[in-house]
């Protein structure tokens, strides 16, 4: 029996160094995690930037005529631009010729894209944005979510997040019995405001889940937590700015080992761990965030994302579409609607 790639569509247009950075990062996943690579775009403009010396065939191009840009009004956009790169990307995905997509453009577009065209899964009332952070404690990522889709929250909102959240921690990340914590400015059930009050009660009844209390900013990264959920405003804030913190402290290693001899002496001694270190806290290897919730598997990159980051990305998609992650939240829901409705009879 032959094994078919797992297939993703690329948004080839969207993202600050798109189409570039874009091919090549698509090309490096095709060569290094084994899928099969559709370009979306302009095909004049893709073709352009592929420079192709390997022995694996050239990745596919899908035409698209248009482009939603980036002041552009999410939404408006994807109705009036029915032929844009994301939109093609993301019926490619509907239509099962695909079987997730990546893009680095217009988060709001693709959002909207991915719930006018794949929908919402039954049981979900809103997607949400998933993002892997690094923790102290090593090979034991956290995973945050909402960071961005949704910035209003009710507290079944974040009781779904989590239950979502644990799923992917578990099958995707690897982690036995996620423990979940609630972004709040204390640990006791009683701080924060009305949403977290609430939030928290609801968190502790649910059985599907393994609660374990609020976690306060400082525990973010401690790793005694492996899904934190929140609104999207907070949840956005705080990605932003552990990517800043990520993104200083290398530019801080590179200002204070290089100068001189002995610096570089030291580098070169330290390099094994420096890189080692860089992969840990760098947001380039996780490629993305996961928008969980849709009824595909759908990648949301950085606007900046260079080559490096698509390819992480398309990893990403690939280990979601190969550990059936929209299979299983469907089947967690439907049981458990069923139960609400043997329950109530």
């Amino acid at each position: 029996m032959v094994i078919k790639p797992t297939r993703i569509a690329i948004d080839a247009m969207g993202g600050d160094y798109a189409p570039s950075e874009i091919v090549e990062g698509a090309i490096q996943a095709q060569e290094t995690h084994g899928v099969k690579v559709l370009l979306v775009g302009n095909p004049q403009q893709i073709k352009a930037c592929i420079n192709h010396k390997s022995n694996q065939p050239l990745p596919e191009i899908v035409p698209a005529e248009e482009i939603v840009e980036m002041h552009e009004e999410p939404l408006t956009a994807i109705r009036r631009k029915s032929k844009a790169s994301i939109n093609v990307a993301m019926n490619l995905v509907k239509q099962k010729e695909a079987d997730a997509v990546v893009s680095a453009g217009h988060s709001g577009a693709a959002m909207a894209s991915a719930l006018l065209r794949l929908g919402r899964l039954s049981g979900i009332d809103r997607p949400a944005i998933g993002a892997v952070l690094p923790t102290m404690v090593p090979k034991k990522p956290v995973l945050i979510l909402d960071v961005g889709a949704n910035v209003d929250c009710r507290p079944k909102f974040l009781e779904q997040f989590a239950v979502m959240g644990t799923i992917y921690s578990e099958y995707v990340l690897g982690t036995t019995e996620p423990k979940v914590g609630l972004l709040n400015i204390g640990e006791e059930p009683s701080k924060g405001n009305d949403l977290a009050v609430r939030t928290h009660q609801i968190l502790q009844e649910n059985n599907q889940i393994k609660f374990i209390g609020n976690a306060e900013g400082r525990d973010v990264l401690s790793g005694s937590f492996d899904v934190i959920v929140c609104d999207g405003f907070a949840g956005n804030v705080l990605l932003k700015f552990a990517e800043a913190v990520g993104d200083a402290v290398l530019q801080m290693m590179r200002e204070e080992l290089t100068p001189g001899l002995s610096g570089k002496i030291g580098t070169a001694i330290l390099r094994p761990n420096l890189k080692r270190m860089k992969q840990r806290i760098d947001h380039v290897e996780h490629g993305g965030g996961l928008l969980l919730g849709v009824g595909g598997i759908c990648i949301i990159s950085h606007g900046s994302s260079k080559a490096l980051t698509i390819s992480n990305a398309i990893r990403s998609a690939r280990e979601a579409v190969e550990n059936r992650v929209i299979e299983r939240i469907n089947s967690n829901y439907v049981l458990e609607n069923n139960k609400s409705i043997v329950s109530n009879q």
